[in-house]
């Protein structure tokens, strides 16, 4: 057998009046006068293949009428170009050979999200989510090349702790060899060990959230992109999220521009994204311009996805928010030493209404500034004896964030909601399968 070629390479026009060999799975069948128009599926891409009765011997017809939606096939014919077929070239058949016959296919098409959930290991074959794995693979893979070429460390952090990082009320609790433990919701604290044998490290980690909200942008179970670099204050770090968040815009632009059309997501957001520099306001501006807008909220509030999507209508690339009051924030962060009611916290919110993708702040760095923190909180210093000794032995000015792969995705691909940024969605109520 020929090697196989990739459908994509075929609708490039790279094979046009070859004969070829292509395997996938059949994404749509019909039988007219005489010809079976096959529409074979691979990584996204399909293409139409073509069998007419009168040339094709006996087998080769009995295969075509006899496959089924989803079976898999390897087909064999030439490449020729026909504008009224999906991609601009078909194949014309000669021969196909089916791998796997499907049985009855469970997804017809205007089933409800709750059966599509349900049904999420045959959905995944859909073009759309297809399209969005793969704008996901490229933020991944553009996010990695941007720490590497600038000298970042990717670090192995635990999942496994036994302590919060943001907050006990969300924590998974599992028993670990008769010992409670954690899922983690966060690297960070790890991330801040490495930093003195590692200076600049970063990681991709699952974390975990056991928050009651079911909204279009919350998942139990996401992957966290996490950074933390000694030497840097809160804005140092800032300019790394914003060359990193560039970055990667710039790779998917140029990687995955035919999936982000296919997916109807207008490109000019993502461009002016590029070109234009992140704006930073203060939480006290913020507040300001919700109150003019009408929203109810006063300051020392947190602020929700409502409140960032209003916010988010003032701004036509992502944004910076920043010094938070510190009840809102969490105890690890370093107080302004201008207002020490301030946190020398950040959010990065993304416009068109997704909100924040990203949040950041300068560490504490100060072994009884942070112990009084950890007290004021009513956490358990024991549980972060190992956290307060790096204040001890030699301790420096250290920032980091920690990015939402799943919220940067959906922002990018324009996608309605988050749970379509990852294959198995995990969230309040779900998970099947």
């Amino acid at each position: 057998m020929d090697r196989p070629v990739p459908i994509a390479e075929i609708i490039e026009g790279r094979h046009s009046g070859r004969t070829v060999t292509v395997r996938g799975w059949v994404h749509r069948k019909r039988i007219v006068g005489g010809k079976a128009f096959i529409l074979v599926r691979q990584e996204g891409e399909v293409l139409q293949c073509v069998y007419d009765k009168a040339e094709v011997g006996q087998r080769v017809w009995e295969e075509a009428e006899k496959v089924t939606l989803e079976s898999s096939v390897v087909v064999r014919g030439t490449v020729r170009e026909d504008p009224r077929a999906p991609g601009g070239y078909e194949l014309r058949g000669e021969d196909l050979e089916i791998v796997g016959l499907s049985a009855d296919f469970p997804i017809k098409g205007g089933e409800s999200i709750e059966y599509l959930l349900d049904h999420r290991h045959l959905w995944l074959r859909s073009r759309r989510l297809t399209w969005v794995m793969k704008v996901k693979h490229s933020v991944m893979q553009a996010a990695r090349r941007y720490f590497i070429d600038n000298g970042w460390w990717e670090v192995t952090p635990p999942i496994l702790t036994g302590s919060a990082v943001e907050g006990g009320a969300t924590l998974f609790e599992l028993k670990y060899f008769g010992s409670k433990a954690y899922l983690s919701q966060s690297a960070q604290l790890y991330l801040e060990v490495l930093i003195y044998p590692l200076e600049k490290v970063w990681a991709v980690t699952p974390s975990f959230r056991a928050e009651k909200s079911r909204t279009r942008r919350h998942l139990a179970e996401y992957w966290h992109l996490e950074a933390e670099a000694a030497w840097m204050d809160m804005w140092d770090m800032m300019r790394i999220v914003e060359e990193l968040v560039k970055h990667v815009l710039e790779r998917v632009l140029e990687e995955r521009r035919r999936e982000l059309e296919n997916l109807g997501r207008s490109l000019e957001p993502l461009k002016r994204a590029v070109e234009e520099r992140f704006p930073a306001i203060r939480y006290d501006e913020a507040i300001e311009i919700l109150q003019k807008k009408g929203v109810e909220i006063e300051w020392g509030d947190d602020m929700g996805a409502d409140e960032e999507r209003e916010l988010t209508k003032e701004f036509e690339t992502p944004f910076f928010v920043t010094h938070f009051p510190k009840q809102i924030k969490a105890f690890y962060m370093k107080l302004d030493p201008e207002d020490s009611r301030l946190a020398l916290g950040f959010d990065l919110l993304a416009p068109e209404g997704y909100g924040e993708i990203v949040g950041g702040s300068q560490r504490e760095d100060d072994y009884d500034t942070l112990l009084s923190r950890i007290l004021e909180e009513g956490l358990d210093p024991e549980d972060y004896d190992w956290y307060l000794d790096l204040r001890k032995y030699g301790t420096v000015p250290h920032s980091g964030f920690g990015l939402g792969l799943e919220r940067l995705v959906m922002w990018i691909a324009g996608l309605d909601h988050i749970r379509d940024a990852t294959p198995m969605p995990r969230y309040r109520g779900r998970i099947k399968p």
